[in-house]
């Protein structure tokens, strides 16, 4: 349940609208029920969200005698979610009353008109003030109104193999200062550590948002002084492009994967990099830095199929740092998910209360510990019930302060993509880092139909 998601298709679309009728019907005419709808686990590994809901369902009927929660879980893959819940949305047939929303596609939903503004609900709800600015932004629309609540966020960094690290020399805790000393790292673990995987970057169409966001982007934003977004400008409303700071980055990927510090190019490139990473190459000790995600840690707990108790031992954390070391010294970017009601639900303000049920401070505090999630809520962060309950959490949570959240507009799906395929470029070595930025330019201008400004 995590912000990689992957571009929808219009295969995908046609599959969803015949798969529909296995996700639940839709939210009827009864007033007293109301249906919320979530992604349920493929592998059956992870029960997390299934039991929180379940205890949520609990509770809110328990507090509100004659009404009912009906949970309709969504079993499928990233993309199949989004394509199915979208398909969901279109009608008030199917339309379920609360639904799960990756900020990666809130915007387009918006646009699309299958949510609804919850400003008036949120006007009166005291508790949204506890809620940090920057998360409140992920569920923003371009007309300034908020479609949805955040029920945690996600921060990036460096994880790494302490004990790889000092087979190469290299002192711990370590914490590198610029991009110079992350990849001389990676040179010096290839040349005193064979047989691991000195340093990965995910990058690549088949990674998806992942490609983007945890490779792509944790560099771009760490170009400039944090004070202005790389990829959008907001002053003209319009894409960035032919930006020295797009080029660097894509420099960096090249060099990776070029001097052969990342992955072999073949499995870089294969979709399941990411789990092939944190639940397999990384619990054996073959892989020496890796920039991810804060949520690893939920595939290594108790009965999550790659358990793995000794993690916090064996891996030290690091912020990655700006390009040159400038302020403020860190970057990180954020996603996260939102709870959002569809334009067509039929219980919106039966939807909001449950919605209020789950963002609690004691049932929010649940939910971050149990789903390694980080705390969008200031008086969770400053909980020590919730600081000490993982290890890193801190660290993750000490980020947001700090973090960048996506453009996550309308174009920026298709521009996501973009991103990946210049990415892939000069991973392969089919293209020149100048070239692979030309070819995003050019792509840049269809996906956002024009509305792009050059920047130097």
């Amino acid at each position: 349940m995590r912000p990689t998601a992957p571009l929808l298709t219009a295969t995908a679309l046609l599959l969803a609208a015949g798969t529909l009728t296995a996700c639940g019907g839709g939210s009827g005419s009864d007033a007293n029920t109301v249906k919320v709808s979530y992604k349920q686990s493929t592998d059956n590994m992870s029960k997390v969200p299934d039991t929180y809901l379940a205890a949520m369902k609990k509770q809110f009927e328990k507090e509100n005698p004659g009404k009912k929660v009906e949970l309709v879980p969504i079993k499928a893959p990233d993309a199949e979610y989004y394509t199915k819940l979208q398909q969901m949305l279109r009608s008030p047939k199917t339309a379920p009353d609360l639904v799960y929303e990756d900020t990666f596609l809130v915007n387009s939903d918006i646009t699309s008109g299958y949510l609804k503004p919850l400003d008036p609900y949120l006007a009166k709800w005291a508790d949204w003030d506890q809620f940090i600015d920057t998360a409140k932004t992920a569920a923003k629309g371009q007309d300034g109104k908020t479609y949805g609540v955040p029920d945690g966020t996600d921060t990036r960094g460096l994880w790494y193999d302490k004990a790889i690290l000092k087979k190469a020399g290299i002192r711990t805790p370590w914490q590198p200062k610029n991009w110079n000393e992350v990849l001389d790292a990676a040179r010096t673990i290839k040349a005193k550590v064979p047989g691991v995987t000195p340093l990965n970057v995910y990058t690549g169409k088949p990674g998806g948002e992942q490609s983007t966001m945890q490779g792509f982007e944790m560099l771009l934003y760490g170009t400039g002084d944090g004070s202005s977004d790389p990829l959008y400008d907001k002053a003209s409303d319009k894409w960035i492009a032919g930006s020295k700071a797009f080029k660097d980055s894509l420099k960096f990927v090249e060099t990776v994967y070029k001097e052969k510090l990342g992955p072999d190019v073949s499995d870089a490139l294969d979709p399941n990099i990411g789990t092939t990473i944190r639940g397999e190459l990384l619990p054996k000790g073959k892989v020496g830095i890796d920039l991810d995600g804060s949520w690893l840690p939920q595939d290594w707990i108790k009965g999550a199929g790659h358990e793995w108790p000794e993690w916090s031992q064996k891996l030290g954390l690091a912020y990655m740092p700006t390009q040159n070391g400038q302020a403020p010294g860190k970057v990180s970017m954020s996603g996260g998910w939102t709870w959002a009601i569809p334009a067509k639900a039929h219980n919106p303000d039966l939807a909001f209360d449950f919605i209020k049920t789950m963002q609690t401070k004691e049932n929010a505090r649940r939910w971050y510990i149990a789903n390694s999630g980080i705390a969008v809520r200031k008086d969770v962060a400053a909980d020590p019930k919730y600081i000490q309950a993982q290890p890193g959490i801190k660290f993750f949570t000490d980020l947001v302060s700090t973090t960048h959240y996506r453009p996550a507009y309308p174009a920026y799906p298709k521009v996501s993509t973009a991103i990946q395929e210049a990415m892939e470029s000069v991973t392969t070595g089919d293209a020149s880092v100048d070239k692979a930025a030309s070819t995003y330019d050019d792509q840049l201008k269809t996906a956002a139909d024009g509305k792009v400004v050059s920047k130097p």
